[in-house]
């Protein structure tokens, strides 16, 4: 499949599983890390409004695992039928760098509390998978980091103080979500990521947030 029949129909497939693209790199000739015969990496993540209620009309859903078993199933298809790779930043040890490989996208960088933060999603982000493709395709290009000129309301955000430009006391975290007070970051997601003001713009439901906090709070 040439790299003009690629794009048209990696767009159709992934509108179909509510993913996007949320950013993309060329892939030097033979360059290490990647499948061989990479040109282009491209980093899907979820696509809102309407991924999370997609998703939990899965035959996954319901199942141990559902967000992991249902990319490698929906991903893993898309690349066999592009003749791509899927990646995934689960499965491991060994792990793919997907930290890495969002800051050379352009498009998502290292945020004041260290968390990634993405052009669109804002500290929400979150990556399914990604595809190795064999063709050289157009990426979203780089832009603006947004927390340039913002007031970083996230560095002062979490009730706990234990996600900070300092960086991230894990047990503090723990500490404060098994208090009572600590229920509204259960429910609503991490008042750190909620706090940032591109993440307010994105469609994310607070119940897809409650969801992942139940899965790391465990």
């Amino acid at each position: 499949m040439g790299a003009g029949a690629a794009v048209p129909a990696l767009e159709a497939r992934l509108a179909e599983a509510r993913l996007e693209v949320l950013g993309g790199f060329a892939v030097a000739e033979g360059e290490a890390g990647f499948p061989p015969g990479t040109r282009t990496l491209l980093m899907l993540g979820p696509k809102e409004p309407g991924f999370w209620a997609h998703l939990q009309a899965q035959p996954e859903w319901g199942a141990p695992d559902p967000v992991d078993r249902w990319s490698r199933r929906v991903i893993g298809r898309i690349a066999c039928d592009l003749g791509a790779k899927a990646l995934f930043p689960f499965g491991g040890p060994p792990w793919h760098p997907f930290h890495q490989w969002a800051l050379r996208t352009g498009r998502v960088w290292d945020s004041p509390v260290r968390l990634l933060v993405h052009a669109g999603q804002g500290l929400m982000v979150s990556f399914r998978g990604a595809l190795a493709l064999r063709e050289g395709v157009e990426v979203p290009p780089p832009v603006a980091r947004p927390c340039e000129g913002c007031p970083a309301p996230c560095l002062t955000a979490c009730p706990a103080g234990a996600l900070t430009g300092a960086g991230y006391d894990l047990a503090a975290c723990h500490g404060y979500l098994d208090r009572p007070e600590g229920r509204d970051c259960m429910t609503g997601g991490c008042r750190v990521r909620r706090a940032c003001p591109v993440s307010q713009s994105y469609a994310r439901l607070p119940a897809q947030s409650a969801y992942h906090m139940g899965q790391f709070h465990r």
